[in-house]
């Protein structure tokens, strides 16, 4: 992926789904889409990872839904509608679900989709757009287009950090920041 043209400095730790604790010293911005398998491979490549520092306090995600337009995401969009954010665990549960059904649910018409969270998951459809909105201004002014997008302060990369590149960012940030 090239990252040369997206600006880190206007990636925020504002609004998304916070997971861990807000007192965190590291703090990574995932800019994913629940229908894109690259985005299923960077959450479940990097769960068991990123877990580990989330339960330690070391880290704190914010994943932010990219409700993108391409024809093949859209799908993920209406999911995107059924994450609590004010339950982060539950909506992690429910992520983690999504993608380890990606094949199930993927194929079923974009009209389905909704019936699928309520069944499955027994989500409620959450009704704040403004939500949504900001996040597609947000990568709009960092210049994101692709998903997934993981940000790092001004390390920017995709679903191919391999478990110990990722590692080693998130130790130097720490020794950075102790």
């Amino acid at each position: 992926m090239d990252t040369s043209a997206i600006n880190s400095k206007n990636v925020t730790t504002k609004g998304g789904l916070l997971i861990g604790d807000d007192k965190a010293p590291v703090k990574i911005v995932e800019f994913i889409n629940l229908r894109c398998p690259y985005s299923k491979e960077w959450w479940e490549d990097s769960l068991p990872l990123l877990d580990k520092y989330v339960k330690e306090n070391k880290v704190q995600r914010i994943v932010k839904h990219f409700d993108k337009d391409t024809p093949g995401l859209k799908k993920g969009n209406v999911l995107h509608r059924f994450l609590d954010h004010s339950n982060p665990e539950q909506a992690k549960e429910n992520i983690t679900y999504y993608f380890a059904h990606l094949d199930e649910w993927g194929s079923l018409p974009e009209d389905a989709i909704a019936e699928y969270a309520k069944e499955k998951r027994h989500a409620t459809e959450q009704t704040d757009r403004e939500h949504a909105e900001s996040i597609i201004e947000e990568t709009e002014q960092a210049n994101i287009t692709l998903v997934p997008t993981i940000v790092l302060n001004d390390h920017i990369f995709d679903e191919n950090i391999s478990e110990e590149e990722l590692d080693k960012l998130i130790q130097t940030e720490l020794a950075y920041k102790a």
